[in-house]
């Protein structure tokens, strides 16, 4: 047919537009997440008041990520000076280093470094010392867990660094670690000033000038290997679905030695205590996935028009607690959620019409704290679900999730193949075989009656 491209070409076309949703769906390099595509963390730079040879600063950081937090021992925010600005003075966080401030002779400044790193101070910070959203140790919570703890302050003096909007230069080359590698910060753009509102709500002042960085992450740049992986199973099959093998490492040549210990190792207590041996690094249980986390998801009771899933979170790293841990799950069934026991719970919505992601949190005071391995090293919950006629089957792993986040690091899920399927999900027979079958027999059974 005229115009008609030739079938090569169609197939061809096909495959790129598949190529291209598939990218779109999968975690990237670029910092794109599709769970929460707008999720950032915003450095405000708010100036409040000159000084004889600079200005007083505000400086912020919202944490506008939906359920990626930090955790202990917390962000660690670094810069470039534009000129040869100094730090007179902080208040509710501190320069990691001093520097060389040799040329000073009475009064010496907190930092005289061209590339400062600046951390958040301790819990019980005296109060001189402290300003509003500080001394939290570093930690910023996730915004949809928590708003309230997910905005960091602290309050800086610069000197020789000019005192007009005209002379004062913004700095550059920003980095945020939380607190390693992950993050990528963008250049520091000047906005419309910040406006501060009186207690009262009766007055409000501005800030002299104000800039903004926006730092993404991308789990690419934080590390080589993955940090959690899903096993999965059900009632109506025994087979229990493991984690894949080496999702987070292999024991024999892709981990350092030492990395991994057997939990009925007799010199468990020694390694796990030594004080020369303090280190963020992972000292995880050895198990087939190396991961120190691991998602079970269980499809427990199947009702006449509910359904009901077990999810177990546990913890293989003897080198950590999770506190204020978050675990993120996609399934189309989560629009009919009915009830979910000793977790909390929040719908996200990344994408407005469709509501099949939730997010998980532990109860305050009562499992908002994953212990390190060991027996208390796990959480549970169970979800109740309500039946969809439309959409809802066992068959086929339509009853497992999607994709599964911990603390916002994607989890290597089981290949769909390797699902628990129903009994009778193997190949059967034909109506018409089986009538065939049944005839034959029947004529069979007539010939031997007759002989």
């Amino acid at each position: 047919m005229a115009g008609r491209r030739p079938a090569s070409l169609r197939l061809c076309a096909s495959v790129a537009l598949l190529v291209v949703a598939f990218s779109s769906l999968t975690p990237s390099s670029d910092a794109y997440d599709p769970l929460d595509p707008n999720g950032n963390i915003t450095i405000k730079w708010d100036v409040i008041q000159w000084t004889p040879d600079g200005y007083v600063a505000v400086v912020s950081l919202y944490n506008y990520q939906q359920y990626r937090h930090i955790q202990a021992p917390g962000w660690k925010l670094g810069w470039v000076w534009a000129k040869k600005e100094i730090i007179w003075a902080m208040t509710g966080g501190q320069a990691t280093e001093q520097g060389d401030c040799s040329k000073f002779k009475s009064n010496i400044p907190h930092c005289c470094k061209k590339d400062p790193e600046v951390v958040d101070l301790l819990p019980g910070t005296p109060y001189n010392m402290q300003i509003a959203n500080c001394c939290k140790g570093g930690v910023l919570t996730a915004w949809a867990q928590d708003p309230d703890n997910a905005v960091a302050s602290f309050q800086v003096s610069v000197g020789q660094a000019g005192t007009t909007n005209k002379t004062v230069k913004v700095p550059k080359n920003f980095t945020l670690k939380a607190p390693g590698p992950g993050y990528t910060c963008g250049p520091a753009k000047l906005v419309k000033s910040t406006k501060f509102i009186s207690p009262d709500g009766r007055r409000s002042t501005q800030a002299h000038m104000t800039w903004n960085v926006t730092c993404t992450y991308s789990q690419f740049v934080a590390q080589r290997s993955p940090t959690c992986c899903v096993s999965l199973s059900s009632f109506y099959n025994d087979t229990i679905v493991n984690c894949p093998t080496c999702s987070c490492g292999c024991q024999n040549n892709s981990t350092a030695p030492g990395s991994c210990v057997e939990g009925n190792s007799p010199y468990l207590a020694s390694v796990v205590n030594d004080p020369n041996k303090k280190s963020l690094a992972p000292l995880v249980q050895c198990t087939s996935h190396m991961c120190p986390i691991r998602v079970h998801w269980h499809v427990k009771v199947n009702y006449k028009e509910y359904w009901r899933v077990k999810i177990t979170v546990t913890n293989f790293n003897y080198r950590m607690n999770y506190s204020q841990w978050n675990l993120v799950a996609q399934h189309p069934n989560f629009d009919n959620l009915t009830t979910i026991f000793s977790f909390n719970y929040k719908s996200l919505n990344p994408y407005g019409v469709i509501n099949d992601t939730a997010m998980l949190w532990g109860i305050k005071y009562y499992n908002d704290l994953l212990m390190t391995a060991g027996p208390d090293g796990n959480v549970q919950s169970e979800l109740l679900f309500r039946k969809e006629p439309s959409t809802f089957t066992f068959q086929k792993g339509w009853a497992f999730p999607r994709r599964v986040y911990f603390n916002g690091e994607n989890c290597v899920m089981p290949p769909p193949d390797a699902y628990p399927w129903l009994p009778n999900a193997s190949p059967r027979q034909s109506p018409s075989a089986l009538l065939t079958f049944v005839a034959v027999w029947a004529a069979l059974a007539v010939l031997l009656a007759n002989a």
